[in-house]
């Protein structure tokens, strides 16, 4: 899980990221980000699985994403 939360740290930044897993397989991950803003589920998802590349599939086998914008979480 702090893998992952790096990965998508490191592609969005200032994003606020909180992923869970305890199989090391499957995953649940929450990620706030102002690169949001005005972009669908689709795209906003997009973005995320970009900044995981190659490891979605492999060492990712199943990531549930909960994508907000700063003020859709409260925060703006």
């Amino acid at each position: 899980a702090d893998d992952i939360k790096g990965w998508i740290s490191a592609g969005l930044s200032g994003a606020d990221i909180t992923v869970r897993g305890d199989d090391g397989a499957h995953f649940e991950a929450l990620v706030i980000s102002p690169e949001f803003e005005g972009k669908g589920t689709v795209a906003r998802h997009r973005l995320v699985y970009a900044t995981l590349g190659s490891k979605m599939g492999q060492e990712i086998h199943a990531l549930a994403l909960k994508t907000q914008t700063p003020a859709e979480a409260g925060r703006g």
